[in-house]
Parts: structure tokens; sequence; C-alpha cells
């Protein structure tokens, strides 16, 4: 059973740690979670690194703390409903199995917190915290589908803790910088070919004389339909930190008509080691009965075989670096009523060339399974409207165009992205000097990602093998619903 057929069997069953880290349509680019601020969603995050009005500037901007000379702390809860489904074109059902359905929708309603607080110390000196999530979400196909040997289950969960700090140098000069703990949890679930990872075994058999090769078709249809399931989860924790700058043109720092200000911020990438198990359950192959019976030891061998060599329970370890962000902001006050702002934001998704797992525990400990992604570096970029029809509210808008890092050639049914359009909506209501309420409505057009066979020894996602995996070829219909609330409390 070592063969380089072992290889794409144990590469089937692990399919990427990081893959499910790729959960589906997350609310960004990739599986970015683009929902650290509601006043944010409701400008589709234009002005981010520079409105600096919440304490959730720690995230976007440190700098902005220095803005904030009050105590406040606010937090949200965002709902994200993504839609992902699959029309298949061209797709080619794996050996010995039935083709499958289409997946149904893969989405499904998540809900995810942030937190945010910041404080003066003084005039010059300003600390803050934030725990968030910044990649994340879900996706789930039905059991059965015709791409259950490339995903199941996808879910990713992660936290960010971020303290930061901000320093008002000038009167219109602040600068910032923060430590971002960074913890990840990723679980994903595919089915594996049992019957062709059996089918490999007769033809070895046959080689080495103990069947004759005529049997195997037999053989075949007699074990047909048999799946292994296989559940991989990990986890990791790291360290990461953003820095931050921001000018207010005119040195005003209260938002008077014609005030402009500029922000700069960069968030460094985060390396992780990923370390995971891997837990597969495996079928009974049937007792075959008639011409076929005396067949049986065999089959039987074969199958204690696989479970011992090629499809069993272990660890994994994958080293995934996290991409680092950059972002250049705008924001004006244009008079008692209008606002303005603009955004330009750069990610490094190259930091993603492959996905190298390795076997850390068994009989192919050592040896890796490389996944080539080939993620490109994207840019995002955003415009933004405020109106203020009077002193309680402020009504928000906004559109954005954000890349997406996936090609289609690499792509998987993991992560089926395609570039997006976002527009949002959004408001505020001042309750009083203390209180204030956000809500924000984001809806994303995603451009329908084309998943087809690889030219690059890849099958959707995974080393090319139909005959053991099946070929996902199709067009996806991608969206994304986003619908936050805030209420921040600032201590006077």
């Amino acid at each position: 059973m070592r063969t380089p057929y072992r290889r794409t069997r144990i590469a089937t069953a692990l399919t990427g740690l990081a893959l499910a880290l790729g959960a589906g349509n997350a609310s960004g680019a990739a599986f970015a979670l683009a929902t650290q601020s509601v006043m944010g969603l409701g400008n589709a995050f234009a002005g981010a690194s520079d409105t600096a009005e919440d304490a959730n500037t720690v995230w976007f901007n440190p700098a902005g703390l220095a803005r904030l000379n009050f105590t406040q702390v606010e937090g949200a809860i965002n709902v994200i409903t993504p839609s992902v489904k699959f029309s298949n074109q061209n797709s080619q059902a794996a050996l010995g199995q039935p083709l499958g359905g289409t997946g149904g929708d893969a989405g499904g309603t998540v809900f995810v917190p942030d937190m945010f607080g910041s404080m003066a110390i003084n005039d010059e000196w300003h600390v803050g915290i934030g725990i968030n999530a910044p990649f994340g979400l879900k996706t789930e196909y039905d059991n059965g589908w015709l791409g259950r040997y490339q995903a199941l289950k996808s879910e990713i969960k992660t936290i960010n803790i971020n303290p930061a700090v901000g320093w008002r140098a000038t009167k219109d000069f602040w600068l910032g910088a923060g430590a971002s703990y960074q913890q990840i949890k990723a679980t994903l679930t595919n089915n594996s070919n049992y019957t062709a990872a059996l089918a490999k075994g007769y033809g070895q058999a046959a080689a080495a004389g103990l069947i004759p090769a005529s049997s195997i078709p037999a053989l075949i249809g007699a074990t047909s339909g048999l799946d292994s399931f296989v559940s991989t989860t990990g986890d990791d924790y790291s360290w990461g930190w953003n820095v931050g700058a921001m000018y207010s043109i005119g040195g005003d720092a209260n938002n008077d008509n014609g005030a402009a200000r500029l922000g700069l911020a960069y968030r460094s990438k985060i390396k992780y080691n990923v370390a995971g198990n891997v837990g597969v359950t495996n079928p009974t192959p049937p007792t075959l009965t008639g011409a076929l019976a005396p067949f049986n030891p065999v089959v039987q061998g074969v199958s204690a075989a696989l479970n011992q060599t090629v499809l069993y329970n272990g660890s994994v370890g994958l080293d995934l670096t996290m991409p680092d962000m950059a972002s250049f902001s705008y924001y004006q006050r244009l008079n008692d009523q209008w606002d303005l702002l603009g955004d330009v934001t750069w990610t490094g998704w190259s930091s993603i060339p492959e996905l190298r797992i390795v076997r850390t525990s068994g009989p192919a400990t050592g040896a890796p399974t490389v996944l080539p992604q080939n993620w490109k570096n994207t840019w995002r970029f955003s415009a933004g409207v405020n109106y203020s029809p009077d002193e309680k509210w402020v009504l928000r808008a906004g559109v954005a165009f954000d890349q997406t890092p996936v090609n289609s050639t690499d792509m998987s049914p993991r992560l089926p992205d395609g570039d997006r359009t976002w527009l949002a909506l959004g408001a505020r209501y001042k309750y009083s000097r203390e209180i204030n309420f956000d809500v924000g409505l984001g809806y994303e057009m995603v451009k329908d990602p084309q998943v087809n066979s690889g030219t690059g020894g890849m099958t959707s996602g995974i080393p090319n093998s139909v005959a053991g995996n099946g070929l996902v070829n199709g067009t996806y219909s991608n969206s994304v619903l986003i619908v936050s609330a805030q209420m921040n409390y600032r201590f006077r």
C-alpha cells in the first residue's frame, strides 16, 4: 500500500487544515471578517483608519485613540448570512460512486460579537483594548453532494485581543501602536472514497499474483459506494502588532466645518504553527458471496491495510502566515450636515502561496502534502457619506469594491470566492450624552466564482485524481448579508 496513491489519499483525508480557514464566504475577501465596527459598516468601511469616533479605532488605527478625550466602552453583535450555491456544469463522479447533488445552500447565519474600550490617561496619552474576530465563518454542504471528497463542513473561529496606546504628538498629529494576541480554531470534514482506495489495493494484489486482474471490475462493483468520514481539527495562537498615524489638516481636532483628516495604518502578518488531529471513520466492506466469496480474505486484507496505513487517526501540522494589511483613509467634515469619507486598503494575501501539511504521527510521519494556492495581493476601495439631519441622528451610506486573492485554477469548494461589490447603509442615534446606538446593513454581491479542474496537478483544490475524488466543475452564485447593532457608553 505504500505507493504515490497513498500520498494522494492522505491529501484527500487532510485536505488542508488551513483550507478550513477558507470557510466559505466570509464578510470580506477570502476569509476576512470585515465586521469590526458597526459605524464603519454603514460606510462600507470608508474612512475606517481616520474616523476615530469610537473605541474600535483600536483595530483600524490606534492613533485615533488620542482623539477620544473620555472613557468609553462598546459592544456589538454582527449577524452574517452568506449564501453559497453551486451549479454543476461538467463534474464527474469518482470511481465506484454516484455523482451526487449540488450541495444545497452551503451558507448559514452566524453571530459574531466584538467589544472595545478606551480611556484617556491625560491630554497626550490614551489607551484602549479590543476583543474581536478578524477571520472566520462557516459553510456546510449537504451530505452526499458531488464535492463531498473536497468539502462537507468548514468552520473557523478566531479571537483577537488587541491592547493599544495612542499619543497626541501635537494638536493635529497623532501616533498609535498596539499588540495582538490571536487564537484560531478550525474544523473541517469531508468524505474519502473508500471504494477507490480498495480498488488500488485490488490492483496491487493482482500485480502480486494474489488475484486475477480480470476479477477487479467485479470486486469494485461489489464494494461500490463505500465512503470514509474524515474530521480534522486544529488550533494555535500567535502574536502580531499594529501601528498608525493620523493628521488633521488645518489643525482641527473637533471636526469643525471644513476640517479634514488623513489616516495611515498597518497591521502585521501573524505566523501560526497549527497543530491538529485527524479522525477517520472507515466503513466495513460487505462479505462477498457466490463466485466472489473466495476473494473475501483479499478484500479484508486490503481494508485492514487501508485502515492502518492510509486512512487512520493521527496528528497533523501546518505552518501558516496570515496576511499583513495597510490602509490609507480620508475624512472631511464638509459642513454641519455632511461628511465625506474614502479608503484604500491593501492586503498581502501572497503570504499564502501554498499549504504544506505534514503528518506528525503514524506511518506517514514527516511526509508533506503540498496544496498550491498562489494567492495574490489585493486592493479594496471604498467611499462613503454621513448626513446629520439634527443633533440626534447620523445617517450613513457607502460603497466598496473588494478584490479576491483566489484564482480559479487553484480554487477549492472550501473557498469559492470572487471579487465583491459592497452596498451599505447605517445610522447612529444619540440617545443621551452618554449612550449612542448604531445599526449597520451591508450587502455584498460576489462575482460568480468558477471551480474547475486545475492545470497544475490539482482538482478543485486537492491533488488531481478524478478516480479517487471526482471532479468538481461548475459555477457558484454567492452573496453576503450583514446586519449589525452596537451600543456605546461614554463615562462623563
